[in-house]
């Protein structure tokens, strides 16, 4: 079963949620761009992806290559200046400081999801294990848990992603209780 197959499966049954999605290292990428076209292309609906993996550029040039409508995306970006690059202010994007600053993230997330017009919303939060170099685990948990309630208070379709680690199987054991669904890819 392809991913759009898995994911019309899974989150065609619910106008909200709050998915966790594992992925090997291999289908990461192509997971991401298969989530992302999903929700835009096929379902309309516009959101916010956080990016703590890739630059803001890179992420919306793949995008673009995809032809998902990057206009109905406001991006988050938390490693172009950890990484020295040019975070030039843009109206798609707000540039913050690093993933370890949680804070920034969390009220950064609020203004973008509050800055797109009413109806149907995402929040792609991309990803847990870059979270993980920057904070202890038990900060991330807690993190995703208030992650996983702020998704369902701004009433939007939350997926969060996770790179498929053995190291990391008691966390996501973990925060898949916070979740309504939990896709392995």
């Amino acid at each position: 079963m392809g991913i759009k197959e898995k994911l019309q499966k899974e989150l065609q049954l619910s106008k909200d949620y709050v998915a966790l999605a594992t992925v090997s290292a291999r289908a990461y990428q192509e997971t991401n761009m298969e989530i992302i076209e999903y929700l835009v292309n096929e379902q309309n609906t516009p959101g916010v992806y956080v990016t703590l993996n890739k630059p803001f550029d890179v992420v919306k040039a793949a995008l673009d290559a995809k032809q998902v409508n990057t206009d109905m995306i406001l991006f988050i970006d938390a490693v172009t200046k950890t990484a020295g690059g040019n975070a030039e202010r843009t109206d798609k994007c707000l540039f913050i400081g690093n993933p370890e600053n949680l804070s920034d993230i969390s009220m950064s997330m609020d203004q973008a999801v509050r800055a797109i017009p009413e109806g149907e919303k995402f929040l792609f939060f991309d990803s847990l294990n870059t979270l993980l170099l920057y904070n202890h685990a038990a900060t991330v948990a807690k993190f995703v848990h208030f992650l996983s309630t702020k998704m369902r208070v701004w009433k939007v379709k939350g997926i969060i992603i996770s790179l498929e680690k053995e190291s990391n199987k008691e966390l996501i054991d973990e925060l898949s209780q916070f979740c309504d669904i939990h896709i392995e890819v």
